[in-house]
């Protein structure tokens, strides 16, 4: 059975991917498009819904993105969020221009239409978050009001005759009180979806289409032990069994001591029957880093040796015909794949293979799904609490958690001030509370005293933030007292280092990792 589908077209908003997870958190599939994407893919592709993004333009410069009247003619319900309202509104003959008076943060929104679908089950005053300069002055012919602020005429609008609705608002972040509510009312009421989009479905649609795709072919799977690829090793081999073969590359760049515990998990004496490869590469990646210092640099060439690698086990194994990989659906995006999304993760092989792979194929069986999904579908593989709920670690590892060269020195103070830094925050009961956290290495060094001598080292950075789908993050709230042990044990019992400090920066501006 062909799954539901709705689509987002992404005008350049920076809550891009949090529409898509909003919809999914509805059981609906969502994917996100350019909104440069041919009318013709998308009547192709028969989605149940269309939703338009916010974005920092306005929609009446002649150079601004847009999208053909034929759009909101093709009889798909179609949702405009911000940007995406008021370009509806400008294409379909009403007037947006910029107000006096523009609205940002917590706004609260009076609801003129309650038997509205959007608004079904929402109160009639409610919090929702604004972000815009521009607003809407005329609806178009066809639309009524539905929704109004203090300071904003048109907060909704909607033709329900013909399935259009633009919200002025973003129902999709959490500041909006009922925003999933409405997200809900949209793919659920108006657009019909059965809502029955869940992981036992896509685990079970998965390992029949991996095995329909292999057939008798042998499969090679980059496993590092993170939930990620762990997730898809598994999968694999619930599909195909003895056909897969594991190889776990220990790059050197690794958390402390966590090539060992990969190799008790996965290996020989582990709990899952896998053919497993321990490669250990470290001096092979620290040789090819040496003087390497520009962050995108450092991530191609650990992402080109990685495949290297690869190759020549699969050489040694013989006749390899696909390779399978981690990707999930935010390194899709941010690898510039999915969307009008600048290109933040050049290292994820979705977007920066090196030009000659020898493999047939890449099979990349969670491309589609967020992380906490692929934690659902961890789960729902049988894999164990304790491995599922992993803390993420980035395919180059320590690579991107160290400022400048890497070398093993550097290497090793940041495993030692990480593994402190996560002894803590178990011991005080923290960690299913904080959605990441890890120590990173600075390339500062500076002034400090130890004793009765003055020492020039390395300021250490803790980062801990909040987040639900690692899209959007808030530095997270940790004790001081915390704090206050970790700087202790990391000043004390690290060589090296001199100096920690507490990284209070959110995504955005800045990424979840550390580099």
């Amino acid at each position: 059975m062909k799954r539901e589908l709705v689509i987002v077209l992404d005008f350049g908003g920076q809550y891009n991917q949090l529409v898509a997870r909003r919809v999914r958190e509805c059981n609906v599939y969502c994917e996100i498009y350019s909104y440069k994407i041919d009318i013709e893919k998308i009547k192709e592709m028969n989605p149940k819904g269309i939703i338009l993004t916010g974005g920092p333009n306005s929609c009446y410069d002649p150079d601004s993105p847009t999208y053909s009247r034929e759009l909101f003619e093709l009889g798909i319900p179609v949702l405009g969020l911000c940007y995406g309202a008021q370009l509806m509104m400008h294409v379909l003959g009403g007037k947006v221009a910029r107000p006096d008076v523009g609205e940002y943060g917590k706004t609260e929104v009076l609801i003129d239409k309650p038997s509205s679908k959007i608004f079904e089950n929402v109160p009639e005053k409610t919090i929702c978050w604004m972000s815009h300069t521009d607003a809407i002055f005329q609806i178009a012919s066809g639309f009524e009001i539905t929704a109004h602020t203090a300071d904003c005429p048109v907060a909704a609008a909607e033709n329900e005759q013909e399935g259009l609705y633009a919200i002025q608002y973003h129902p999709e972040v959490l500041h909006t009180a009922e925003g999933t509510k409405m997200l809900s009312n949209f793919v659920l009421k108006v657009c019909g979806c059965a809502g029955d989009w869940r992981m036992d479905s896509f685990v079970e649609e998965s390992v029949k289409q991996i095995r329909e795709k292999v057939g008798d072919g042998k499969v090679l799977c980059a496993l590092s032990g993170g939930v990620d690829s762990s997730v898809a090793a598994v999968l694999l081999s619930k599909a195909v069994g003895a056909q897969l073969t594991c190889v776990f590359v220990d790059h050197g760049l690794l958390r402390k001591n966590e090539g060992d515990e990969v190799e008790a998990v996965f290996g020989p004496k582990g709990a899952y029957d896998l053919n497993f490869i321990r490669v250990n590469a470290q001096q092979r990646f620290y040789d090819k880093l040496a003087g390497v210092s520009e962050p995108e640099k450092k991530r191609k060439i650990i992402g080109e040796e990685f495949i290297r690698v690869f190759e020549e086990e699969a050489k040694e194994i013989g006749a390899i015909d696909f390779l399978v990989q981690g990707t999930i659906y935010p390194d899709v995006v941010e690898s510039g794949l999915g969307g009008e999304s600048a290109v933040i993760k050049s290292h994820h092989n979705v977007g920066g293979l090196p030009d000659y792979v020898d493999f047939k194929e890449i099979i990349e069986p969670l491309r589609d799904l967020f992380k906490d999904e692929v934690r659902k579908a961890g789960l729902e593989l049988g894999i164990p609490e304790y491995l599922v709920y992993r803390q993420p670690f980035p395919g180059p590892g320590l690579g991107v958690r160290i400022i400048g060269e890497v070398t093993e020195k550097k290497v090793r103070i940041v495993q030692d001030a990480d593994a402190i830094y996560r002894e803590e925050i178990e011991k005080a009961g923290l960690t299913r509370g904080i959605g990441q956290y890890f120590a990173a290495l600075t390339n500062m060094q500076s002034v400090g005293v130890m004793g009765d001598e003055r020492t020039y080292d390395y300021a250490v950075a803790l980062r801990a933030v909040n987040t639900i789908d690692f899209m959007t993050a808030e530095a997270a709230d940790v004790p001081y007292a915390v704090l206050q042990k970790v700087m202790s044990r990391i000043i004390n019992e690290v060589k090296g280092v001199n100096r920690v400090l507490y990284d209070l920066t959110s995504k955005p501006p800045g990424t979840i990792e550390f580099e």
